[in-house]
């Protein structure tokens, strides 16, 4: 399996994708009043894509997938450009020592990283941090379930494409998880892999939905994050309640 979607629920997919995709520089592939999907390219057919499915507005809950951007040619000036795009700055609480950070149009959680962190090779997102109950056992669930190597360390961290893209980090949770998170992530299944369910079941992950009309299954981690895992490449894209 590898990491393949950033997702966030969107009550306007196609103003909040909007707002992603020139916040990021990604390519456009889907707009449509019920998603919008966005691809950034790394080369070497290395891609992350942002999904931005139609889902109901729910109770808000604290955010537990961080976003942490790249401060591009000056932290300031990113976040003046991100600004105009429709961003607020906000104290949010989010973890990163020196980070800005803001709110999107939906009131989503991210930042922009200080300077010291810039990292071109990385691509606009340097960092994808997750709430963990645990986080050296996660690290290595994240690590199995992408083909990631986890990096011990007192934030464990995972590079699940190889070479490029963002790091994923797991951090202690400063509350314990109750209701759905609003940004998740999918993994897809590879082509051979005969059960990416059952593995990732056998490794702690649970089953929250296996409809059989969808081209994805719903779980959650050891630490109850959802996440899809989705059909191999020649199945549909996800397009639906949960995406």
């Amino acid at each position: 399996m590898r990491l393949e979607n950033i997702v966030w629920d969107a009550a306007d997919p196609q103003r909040l994708g909007c707002f992603w995709a020139a916040a990021l520089g990604a390519r456009p592939m889907t707009d449509t009043s019920m998603l919008f999907e966005a691809r950034l390219d790394f080369g070497s057919e290395l891609f992350l894509d942002l999904c931005l499915p139609r889902v109901a507005p729910t109770t808000a809950v604290s955010p537990r997938l961080h976003v942490g951007l790249d401060p591009g040619p000056g932290q300031a000036k990113t976040v003046d450009r991100l600004v105009a795009l429709g961003a607020v700055r906000r104290d949010t609480g989010q973890p990163g020592v020196g980070g800005i950070a803001l709110v999107d149009p939906e009131g989503n959680a991210f930042s922009v990283l200080p300077d010291t962190a810039h990292n071109a090779e990385a691509g606009p997102i340097i960092s994808l941090q997750l709430d963990s109950a645990d986080p050296g056992r996660d690290a290595a669930f994240w690590a199995a379930i992408t083909g990631g190597q986890a990096v011990s360390g007192a934030s464990p961290a995972i590079r699940p494409l190889p070479g490029r893209g963002p790091w994923f980090g797991l951090c202690a949770e400063p509350n314990r998880k109750s209701g759905k998170n609003a940004i998740h992530l999918d993994v897809r299944a590879e082509p051979k892999e005969v059960d990416g369910v059952g593995y990732a079941v056998s490794l702690g992950a649970a089953i929250v939905s296996d409809a059989q009309s969808l081209a994805w299954v719903v779980m959650t981690d050891p630490s109850g994050n959802e996440f899809c895992i989705l059909d191999a490449p020649s199945a549909a894209v996800e397009t639906g309640e949960f995406g």
